[in-house]
């Protein structure tokens, strides 16, 4: 007391705060950093790995074809499961009730049956429907051709793939199309906007930020469900040429690796592109990115209340203006 009086400018310590301590966090940091060199000093110490295998192997003529032909089954996949799923979910939504049954009728069939199966199944429809025809029922047939000439293996992957995918993003669609308020829409027709331009304006781009991390994640499903397709049987891609290599050297272990190294970096470059479309949608909602401003419509919206509350200062408060 005697230092403060003293002195009286000198500021008044009121507490001595104390960090709290966190022995749990170094606790787990060093079991956690423990474990990982014991699986580093393993891959590096243990020969059963055989890295030198993996690197003579991980650029193979037929391992890189298989990476492409995967990326394509993929992509492929995923295109047609986006339009059908599409469909689908504005069926869903439908106040038809064919639509809205069809729909669930969809939904429920491919959802419900395993995708191997279906693989199977698309493998073998030339041989439940040997010739495509056209023509009127239980007549004339205008035109036949070979299922096999139009149904190939490649377009056999395709389709069983993307018809299983789109039972499940359907779902997701409908889950982002509900989550915008039905007031939105509201507004818009209330201004004179049609039902498209509300849906493509409105409706859809809200509804994006909640579509576009399920999707992403789909993708990175169905590049790893392409391993499946050996059932149609589709013997191009990732997983069966390094079976195939791994049969022929007696060394299944090192050609593992080389396909799940692969697998690795086409999934982290789908996660980077699937974050930056998350900013993109989550502009101003999600603070992953901040809101675009235009500095005219800001500069006007900040001018127009001081210029209006100019006048109704000078009313509220006439004392001001006498001083």
């Amino acid at each position: 007391m005697g230092s403060q009086q003293e002195n009286p400018e000198a500021p008044v310590v009121l507490n001595d705060p104390v960090p709290v301590r966190h022995p749990g966090r170094w606790i787990s940091a060093i079991i956690i950093l423990g474990v990982l060199a014991l699986f580093l000093q393993s891959l590096v110490t243990n020969p059963n790995f055989r890295w030198d295998i993996v690197g003579t192997y991980i650029l193979d003529t037929k391992v890189v074809q298989g990476v492409g032909w995967t990326l394509l089954l993929t992509a492929a996949a995923m295109v047609l499961a986006i339009v059908l799923a599409i469909l689908l979910a504005f069926m869903r939504q439908s106040e038809n009730p064919v639509f809205r049954w069809s729909s669930w009728a969809w939904v429920w069939f491919f959802r419900g049956t395993p995708v191997y199966t279906q693989l199977v199944f698309w493998g073998l429809i030339s041989v439940l429907y040997p010739k495509i025809t056209a023509g009127i029922p239980f007549g004339p047939e205008w035109f036949a051709v070979d299922t096999s000439t139009v149904i190939t293996t490649t377009a056999a992957a395709i389709l069983g793939l993307g018809l299983n995918e789109s039972a499940y993003l359907a779902e997701i669609f409908r889950a982002g199309l509900k989550s915008v308020d039905r007031g939105q829409e509201e507004a818009a027709e209330a201004l004179g906007m049609g039902k498209t331009k509300i849906m493509w304006r409105i409706i859809l781009p809200q509804a994006m930020r909640v579509i576009v991390p399920p999707t992403g994640n789909e993708t990175i499903g169905m590049l790893k469900t392409t391993s499946l397709v050996l059932a149609v049987p589709f013997t191009l891609d990732l997983t069966f040429a390094t079976n195939t290599l791994a049969n022929r050297t007696y060394l299944p272990v090192p050609l593992l690796i080389v396909a799940a190294i692969w697998y690795l970096v086409i999934t982290s470059v789908l996660m980077v592109g699937q974050h930056f479309i998350e900013a993109y949608y989550g502009k101003g909602v999600d603070n992953l990115a901040p809101a675009t401003i235009n500095p005219a419509a800001a500069k006007a919206a900040g001018a127009a209340p001081s210029a209006a509350a100019g006048p109704a200062s000078k009313m509220n408060f006439p004392e001001e203006e006498a001083k």
